[in-house]
């Protein structure tokens, strides 16, 4: 891999992981039609490794805050109610657990599948679709003002599940599903992107245990590069994304969902 290659995947990374377009799909799509190697699993790692860190950077004062709390009251059980119902860093934790659930249940029973999808760009673009349709039908719910709950913590977790498919964004399918259930769109999109953080650290040790099992061989430059660009545009892409969600104008990424859908499913055969 040369450095340039790893500078334009790492680029596409760090913007598609948190902007509502699946990086999913721009990376089966980018591999097929544009012929980049993705550098096996020690690029994977690095640049989801960068993207990580993006996200600590933005909210380091909140992880900071979820993880002293969770730690100050998950020792004294008798306390977890109490700690719940007037804690919010707590309450905020509790509901980030609560997400993993079905996404850990739908892996576990269906991640066979959910894996030989990624050889289907056709499947992919398809899926594209499916984002932007979701992210269309925000409209429908004009100023949603409400707050997250235990229950609407479990449904986007089911919207997280549904988006382990290529081409389902994660960011847009988990911040439409708050939205529908009349959460306040900053809320959503904070919610989604502290909740990400779990899912992205586990599967970034996933493929670090593959990677001592089965080493690359890839240089150190491309590794550097990669990781240094999926985290800058990491950055930008989750303050980007907070300013859209803002003033209401989430459903503008779907003309792009379509756009790269129906041009995939034209030209893919």
């Amino acid at each position: 891999m040369s450095w340039w290659e790893a500078l334009v995947l790492g680029l596409l990374q760090g913007l598609t992981e948190f902007l509502p377009v699946s990086s999913s799909a721009h990376l089966v799509l980018g591999q097929y039609l544009l012929g980049l190697n993705p550098g096996g699993v020690t690029f994977e790692v690095f640049v989801h490794f960068g993207t990580v860190l993006s996200i600590i950077t933005v909210y380091r004062q909140r992880i900071g805050g979820l993880v002293l709390e969770t730690l100050r009251v998950l020792p004294r059980p008798a306390q977890w109610v109490q700690a719940y119902q007037e804690r919010e860093s707590f309450r905020l934790a509790v509901w980030i657990l609560i997400t993993l659930i079905p996404t850990g249940l739908v892996y576990l029973l269906m991640g066979d599948w959910i894996e030989q999808t990624f050889e289907h760009p056709r499947f992919a673009a398809g899926m594209l679709l499916v984002t932007g349709t979701l992210l269309v039908l925000t409209r429908l719910r004009r100023h949603p003002k409400g707050d997250l709950s235990s229950i609407k913590a479990f449904v986007v977790g089911v919207a997280q599940s549904a988006a382990m498919l290529p081409g389902i964004s994660r960011s847009g399918a988990t911040i439409c599903a708050a939205i529908y259930q009349n959460v306040r769109p900053e809320r959503a999109a904070d919610f989604s992107f502290l909740m990400l953080l779990p899912v992205v650290l586990g599967a970034t040790l996933l493929k670090g245990l593959e990677l001592l099992a089965q080493p690359d061989a890839i240089g150190m430059l491309p590794l550097l590069v990669g990781t240094i660009a999926a985290y800058g545009s990491g950055i930008a892409a989750i303050k980007l994304l907070l300013r859209i969600v803002r003033r209401g104008h989430l459903a503008y990424f779907a003309y792009y969902c379509f756009a790269v859908g129906l041009l995939g499913l034209w030209l893919i055969r």
